[in-house]
């Protein structure tokens, strides 16, 4: 992180010398998080289960974008893959962005309690095994920045997706109690709420629901989905000198669709 950067100066957005850890990293919101880290000068490690297209998406990044094949939700395992991600970057991991997720289309009716369990183990449980493993190195350098992909779903009432709602509700209580304990040290705690935006997760969630994605649509202001890289330039904002004063904060990036009509 750049010292003091003059107020107002484009430096103040800058994340050179910053290695970010991205879970999900290598498509969607996850690359377009990647795409706009890399192009403030960060270092990127991006985290997967799929190898050819995580390197892929490192390939299309360039040479300050590097992976780490691994199951987040083998929660047991963060600390080592913490400590490799490191090593491929060749630095300590400064900023944590737990985005990994997977999405479950079900009544509540018929959500059973392994589906639950799944959602909450790749959105909540890894996060947190994860969080847990860099905040000791952030806390021992007095730095950090921790940031959480949340959902439009925990602000209002979707139907069919409760086990994905209560996950992305979850982050709301992690950011905000976590906020308040290391603030004081240095790290920084937030999330950003996206809305709709366009990724081969919500094609596969409202292609064939046309009667659902015209009502997203026509709930939202901005009356079109987002891009990856909306959410990408909101987390650099967050992550950089220029909201060295905002912590605890859950913004939403969704065109109006939280307080549109």
């Amino acid at each position: 992180m750049l010292a003091n950067p003059r107020p107002g100066s484009a430096s103040v957005f800058s994340l050179h010398r910053e290695v970010a850890l991205i879970t999900g990293g290598g498509t969607g919101i996850g690359l377009g998080i990647a795409r706009c880290f890399v192009a403030a000068g960060a270092r990127v490690v991006l985290v997967g289960r799929r190898e050819p297209e995580l390197a892929a998406s490192c390939a299309d990044l360039g040479p300050l974008a590097t992976y780490v094949v691994q199951d987040i939700t083998a929660t047991e395992a963060a600390p080592e893959l913490v400590r490799r991600a490191s090593s491929v970057a060749a630095g300590p991991v400064t900023i944590l962005v737990n985005n990994a997720g997977q999405h479950l289309k079900k009544s509540a009716a018929d959500t059973t309690t392994e589906d639950f369990q799944a959602i909450l183990s790749t959105h909540v449980l890894a996060a947190h095994a994860l969080t847990r493993a860099v905040l000791p190195g952030m806390i021992e350098r007095g730095a950090g920045n921790i940031l959480f992909t949340s959902s439009m779903a925990a602000f209002m009432g979707v139907p069919l997706v409760s086990a994905y709602a209560a996950a992305k509700s979850a982050y709301f209580g992690l950011v905000r109690t976590l906020s308040a304990e290391v603030a004081c040290r240095g790290v920084r705690v937030n999330a950003i709420a996206p809305g709709w935006i366009d990724s081969d997760m919500t094609r596969r969630a409202l292609d064939s629901d046309p009667v659902r994605k015209n009502k997203v649509l026509g709930r939202t202001p901005m009356g079109r989905m987002g891009l990856p890289e909306d959410i990408g330039n909101a987390s650099v904002y967050l992550c950089s000198p220029a909201a060295a004063f905002v912590t605890g904060v859950v913004l939403p990036v969704d065109g109006g669709a939280s307080i549109g009509f």
